[in-house]
């Protein structure tokens, strides 16, 4: 048969696989779409814009893309991203290593550390002194010169796909740069552009919105609007004053931000990070946060993807209560069919909590609700990341516990900002507000967790104990469920990086001090034995390479949490048909004990017990006999 006849054949093929799942979803499209703009006078003619954008994504998608998209789907009833073989690494590519291009060249780097899996921090234009850390974008389709350029991206992108790696970029959906074309055509007096964004004569509207909408960052950017001198008008800016928040109201706004989304798909991102999704539609008299309307948007968007682009997931960046966080998994008919992923910020909170104060107790009192998650879903599980850390967890939950909420809470930022007696900790509060005693907290995971302590001190023992805590906060995030992803620098010991208060652009937000500016010189010293950037380097990439090996890791909804007797260790049981793993963590710097009962709980009782981490067996003995911890250790255990 002819190349012509066999291309033209192909394409046919193509065509129908995409009308069958065009026909599947075109309803609940329809139905989705119907919800937000039924009435708008566009209506209909925006939505025939949306099927027009997805049939044309999808016939972009190059035939490798489409290939990949099917394996991905091979196995209907688990996802790709449940595997426990995937581990990430989050990194700013400036502050990682100059450039796109060399990313590429660090992705041997990668390899010997254990990671598959890449989060390239905004890459897209930015004004350089009004970024946002590169979310005040001002064109979503052009990679800022920083980095290089569209191409560097895609040869990255392809490379990485060679060599099985899997890239997530970052779209930023609630708003653009005040510089983007769309908001300088609006500033220009364009009707078409102001209608993009909330633009309103006075302050009338905006003080009857500023009343029920929570300041972002009451510090740097009080209030949610910004006078705009071009227009003698306001314009809503919940975040900062240089970046405007997108009118979902107006269905255009959703056509363009989904063509975006389909460009970054098409560039192959296996996963898009969907950017402060909890922000996408305001209502009057209300916090404008978490709205019916933002859940729809992001089922509809799924919808969209799910027939154009099939092999990409998407990630929910919520920072929300744990009963929030679930919502964005998808409810009702739509349960797994909103986020692929959310980041399980909560539980990342909790171990912070369990650290400081030496006590499991509060971080069990959130098990309930975490747990349901649905299957099919998965968490983006970590110790930190480049923004604060917020004690995303409900006062119940700490009162549950027998603490005092404002007490508890006082007590953990105290104690990660250096300010209580007999802390080792090293960070900084970010976002204090004053009117309400609210702040999170800034600092690397080393400086938090008192490696930069140790190492003024030059204490040894300081040394050895901020390891120890290093590694067990890693290995909770490993091994608890969902995809670990790793802070650029913590694999090596980063500790705060205090030159950005020496830039103006920077100086106002400490954030920065938790995201350094790598020297690859101190990275090289991972390969000398003794050595602190030895010591963590090789413990992280053990703590990635246990998980790889055990596949009952995969993220198949298999945690159930057991009663060690003992306020100061987690455990937990992951467990899959006849495979096993129990998973026991001492967060106190004292010698612990569990009984033996802990592990005879839920089904089968084991004779043996093999821990991956110290590659020893211990022999399962009586119930009134136990099991010893040495502080912050960790036992990664199966049954033999």
């Amino acid at each position: 048969m002819p190349v012509k006849d066999i291309e033209k054949l192909r394409k046919e093929k193509e065509e129908s696989l995409f009308s069958v799942s065009l026909v599947s979803s075109k309803e609940s499209i329809v139905h989705l779409y119907n919800k937000l703009y039924f009435g708008h006078p566009q209506c209909q003619e925006q939505l025939d814009a949306l099927i027009a954008i997805t049939k044309t994504a999808f016939e972009e998608r190059t035939a490798l893309q489409k290939q990949k998209d099917i394996l991905k789907q091979a196995n209907k009833n688990e996802p790709w991203f449940l595997s426990n073989t995937i581990c990430g690494m989050s990194l700013y590519v400036d502050r990682f290593c100059g450039n796109i291009k060399n990313v590429e060249k660090k992705l041997s780097y990668f390899e010997e550390l254990g990671v598959n899996f890449l989060h390239l921090m905004p890459l897209f234009e930015s004004p350089a002194n009004e970024s946002d850390g590169g979310y005040a974008v001002s064109n979503f389709k052009k990679v800022d010169k920083r980095f290089g350029d569209i191409n560097d991206l895609q040869k990255l992108a392809n490379k990485m796909h060679q060599k099985d790696f899997y890239l997530m970029l970052d779209i930023v959906l609630n708003h653009t740069s005040h510089m983007h074309e769309w908001a300088m055509k609006a500033k220009a007096g364009e009707k078409k552009y102001q209608d993009y964004f909330y633009f309103f004569e006075d302050r009338n509207v905006p003080d009857e919105l500023d009343r029920t909408m929570p300041e972002v960052f009451p510090e740097g950017a009080p209030g949610s609007f910004t006078y705009v001198p071009e227009l003698n008008k306001w314009v809503m800016t919940v975040f900062h004053k240089y970046q405007w928040d997108l009118n979902f109201r107006n269905p255009a706004v959703f056509n363009e931000m989904l063509s975006i989304i389909f460009f970054y798909a098409n560039l192959g991102v296996d996963i898009l990070r969907i950017d402060a999704p909890a922000f996408l539609w305001k209502q009057h008299g209300t916090t404008s946060q978490n709205l019916e309307e933002a859940h729809i948007i992001l089922q509809l968007i799924k919808e969209c993807v799910k027939i154009a682009t099939p092999g990409m997931a998407l990630l929910a960046e919520a920072i929300v209560a744990p009963q929030e966080i679930m919502k964005y998994f998808g409810t009702g008919n739509y349960k797994t069919k909103e986020s692929d992923f959310a980041y399980n910020a909560t539980q990342m909170a909790l171990q912070w909590d369990a650290l400081a104060t030496a006590d499991v107790t509060v971080m069990l009192k959130a098990q309930h609700l975490l747990l349901e998650k649905p299957y099919g879903t998965s968490w983006i599980t970590y110790t930190r990341c480049h923004d604060d850390i917020g004690l995303a967890y409900d006062d119940k939950m700490i009162a549950d516990a027998g603490f005092n909420p404002y007490e508890h809470r006082k007590y953990l930022k105290n104690y990660y900002s250096g300010n209580i007696e007999g802390t080792t900790a090293k960070g900084a509060l970010f976002s204090v507000n004053e009117k309400t005693g609210d702040a999170r907290i800034s600092g690397t995971l080393a400086a938090l967790c008192g490696l930069e302590q140790a190492i003024e001190y030059k204490d040894n023992f300081l040394l050895d104990t901020a390891i120890k805590r290093i590694t067990i906060m890693q290995a909770m995030s490993c091994f608890i469920g969902g995809v670990p992803m790793l802070f650029y620098g913590d694999e090596i010991g980063y500790t705060n990086d205090y030159t950005f208060l020496n830039d103006k652009d920077k100086s106002y937000d400490n954030r920065w001090m938790h995201r350094p500016q790598i020297d690859w010189q101190k990275n090289e010293l991972k390969e000398n034995e003794g050595f602190v950037e030895n010591k963590i380097f090789t413990a992280t990439q053990k703590l990635l390479a246990t998980r790889k090996a055990i596949a009952v890791l995969s993220d198949k909804k298999n945690i159930t949490w057991i009663d060690t007797g003992n306020k100061s260790i987690a455990g937990f049981l992951r467990a899959w048909e006849k495979d096993r793993i129990y998973c026991v963590f001492n967060f106190s710097n004292a010698t612990q004990k569990t009984s033996w009962y802990s592990f005879k709980q839920n089904g089968i009782v084991p004779t043996k017990l093999y821990d991956y981490w110290s590659k020893l067996i211990f022999d399962v003995k009586y119930d009134n006999e136990f099991l010893e911890l040495q502080p912050y250790q960790f036992m990664i255990l199966e049954p033999r």
